[in-house]
């Protein structure tokens, strides 16, 4: 056999259900229920395609210069990633040896073992508490350190005092994965940017907030020291020339972005209390989707019934998750058909 064991033996990341009936209402993937800005429309239609037979630009300078402008930081602290999940890959690559391990939380994102499993390294999950908070068991250690945050599929957000206090305390790398930040009432950017943090990332990712799940694009801002290390391993020409050019007309448009965002999050709070109020317990959610029990705690019957009235919800079976549904926000339509099913 000339597949390396640690891949024989790996249970490989299940994505969201992906629909060809037009008719169905999708909400298990946290899509971004909108369009992206007419600029990025714009972008596309002004792109002249006989440019892509010449490579794109390889340090993606562009769109890093806009980034750097958004958030006040130096380009040298920015690496772009063929979507997030790209980044988190080579993060356990540039920061983990052979003998090193890679800590997450449990549940959080689950592509987080399967990286971990495929570089033959050590996992070293923490198990959440039963209201799906977080407590660091004494004298943990990892190279590396995944923080979803607000954490998916909890929806939480982590009170950000605790995050830097372990920030500071942590010997490894962390890298807060934000890509529901844009969601939430508040983030960690800052943690990248302070002088005295030169163990700690923060990531984006445009699939969420951006409405371009169908394009990858991510980003990670933090000490130039370890975005450095990404560079030196990135594939050489890791984003597509079109991706840069639709990623930097998005971020040309945020006031639109920021609206469609103030639109999830009332629709949001909407869905929160008229699940509530049928009896449902909801966390608190900071993200564009919630993570919600019901009644009688079956949330398999409840997935099946919405999937037979052709409305998809993901549906995490466990002993943690088994109780609960993950449901995107979406349209004021979409979340009415929705409770009108339920």
């Amino acid at each position: 056999m000339y597949i390396c064991k640690n891949v024989q033996a790996l249970e490989a990341y299940t994505p969201g259900e992906q629909p060809k009936d037009p008719g169905i209402i999708k909400l298990n993937t946290n899509e971004n229920p909108y369009p992206p800005s007419p600029m990025v429309a714009e972008a596309l239609r002004a792109f002249d395609y006989a440019r892509l037979r010449l490579y794109p630009d390889p340090v993606f300078m562009a769109v890093r210069q806009r980034i750097a402008e958004i958030h006040g930081c130096a380009v040298e602290q920015i690496f772009i990633g063929n979507g997030s999940d790209e980044i988190l890959a080579l993060c356990t690559r540039a920061f983990v040896e052979n003998d090193g391990s890679v800590g997450y939380f449990q549940p959080s994102y689950s592509l987080y073992p399967v990286l971990t499993e495929s570089r033959g390294v050590e996992l070293r999950p923490v198990a959440l508490n039963a209201d799906f908070t977080w407590r660091m068991p004494e004298g943990f250690g990892a190279s590396l350190f995944f923080m979803t945050n607000p954490n998916a599929p909890t929806s939480m957000m982590y009170d950000k005092a605790v995050v830097t206090a372990f920030c500071k305390s942590f010997d490894g790398v962390v890298l807060i994965d934000e890509a529901y930040g844009d969601f939430a009432d508040s983030n960690c950017m800052d943690l990248a940017l302070a002088a005295g943090n030169a163990n700690t990332l923060v990531m984006r990712t445009f699939s969420k907030s951006f409405s371009l799940a169908g394009m990858r694009f991510g980003y990670v801002i933090g000490p130039a020291e370890l975005i450095g290390a990404l560079y030196k391993i990135k594939d050489s020409y890791n984003m597509d020339m079109l991706a840069q050019v639709v990623g930097l007309a998005a971020l040309s448009d945020l006031p639109y972005m920021r609206e469609n965002v103030r639109r999830i999050r009332a629709t949001r709070e909407r869905l929160t209390a008229e699940l509530s109020r049928r009896g449902w317990s909801v966390c608190p959610s900071q993200t564009n989707f919630l993570f919600a029990r019901p009644p009688d705690g079956n949330a398999q019957r409840v997935f099946d019934v919405l999937k037979a009235a052709k409305i998809f919800v993901r549906y995490f079976p466990g002993p943690v998750t088994g109780e609960y549904l993950r449901i995107t926000v979406g349209t004021d339509a979409q979340t009415d058909a929705l409770l009108a099913a339920l």
